[in-house]
């Protein structure tokens, strides 16, 4: 004869693993702490500035 499950059990169980798949990739995705994201800005803004020093002028040319 066959085992009888309980079907809520396994959809409560599915329902965890999914809520739980969820939360790592929104730990992944939104996990930084404020001092790495104002660390991320300050190197955006520094590399910024490095680009900016180093164009040359587009304007007329001396002769």
């Amino acid at each position: 004869m066959a085992e009888i499950v309980n079907l809520n059990r396994f959809r409560k169980a599915k329902a965890r693993t999914d809520a739980a798949t969820q939360a790592e990739a929104n730990r992944v995705k939104f996990g930084r702490t404020k001092a790495e994201r104002d660390a991320a800005t300050l190197a955006e803004a520094q590399r910024i500035r490095l680009l900016d020093g180093a164009k040359r002028d587009q304007g007329k040319e001396e002769e």
